[in-house]
């Protein structure tokens, strides 16, 4: 029932702004938050709403001021059909993305070796190869073995007798860093889906301010609730706005 989390009060909004801030402004690996399902449910939506709102806002603010190509998104429609565009931009990437820069923050060597593969795979991706993440090119499997060697060794490193504590306590003591990080890579990176020029170079930070806010909420949501919650958050996301492409004034 909607009585205890009341979707069309502000308060509430205003408790789950407050509830993320004080997050932000002090990251703990193990925040104490005391929540049934159907709590941490409606407040993962609470935060859903607040995300696309913020992403709203900005996107139209940006557009009276400096809205660049965006190349990623160029490609994947001129690719794919809307069916698969749906699949790959709404379920494929959102799982690859919150593996590559939100598995981890709760530290365990799987979760470990899963990001440092995905990461690996997404540096070369963007970075090395100048490619795209779900393009099947000449250089895909190459991307690919790397990724998996690398992960697999950071695996064996991690999980090995005698030094499987000291990560996960080192985890522990750098989280407030750990997180900070990967909210400014997860925002920043995307960067790659713009021209690489000196101008939007100069612009990365708003450019990038609706991931930037994502990341928070996604980096908060997974220490505080589990890993399913940011990924249906950034899943719902991405079919959301991917769906609004296809309305005539998409």
């Amino acid at each position: 029932m909607l009585t205890s989390y009341p979707f069309i009060r502000p308060k509430y909004y205003w408790s789950l702004i407050r509830d993320l801030s004080n997050f932000i402004k002090s990251p703990r690996p193990n925040p104490s938050v005391e929540k049934t399902v159907k709590h941490k449910v409606y407040d993962t939506i609470g935060l859903f709403v607040i995300k696309v709102v913020f992403s709203i806002t900005v996107a139209s603010l940006l557009q009276f001021i400096y809205e660049p190509e965006n190349l990623t998104t160029t490609s994947m429609t001129e690719r794919f059909d809307a069916l698969l565009l749906l699949i790959v931009g709404g379920l494929v990437l959102p799982t690859f993305e919150e593996i590559t820069f939100r598995l981890s923050l709760k530290f365990k060597p799987t979760y470990f070796a899963l990001t440092s593969g995905a990461f690996t795979y997404y540096v070369l991706t963007k970075a090395v190869f100048k490619s795209r993440l779900s393009l099947i090119d000449d250089t895909f499997w190459s991307r690919v073995i790397i990724a998996i060697i690398f992960g697999l060794i950071v695996y064996g490193v991690s999980s090995g007798k005698g030094i499987k504590l000291i990560p996960q306590r080192s985890w522990q003591k750098h989280f407030r860093l750990i997180y900070y990080l990967s909210c400014i890579s997860f925002a920043w990176l995307h960067i790659f889906n713009f021209e690489i020029s000196p101008i939007n170079l100069l612009w990365l930070p708003l450019l990038t301010l609706p991931q930037l806010f994502s990341a928070t909420i996604a980096g908060y949501t997974r220490v505080a609730f589990g890993f399913e919650y940011p990924l249906l958050v950034h899943m719902s996301t991405n079919i959301l706005f991917i769906g609004l492409t296809f309305l005539p004034i998409g």
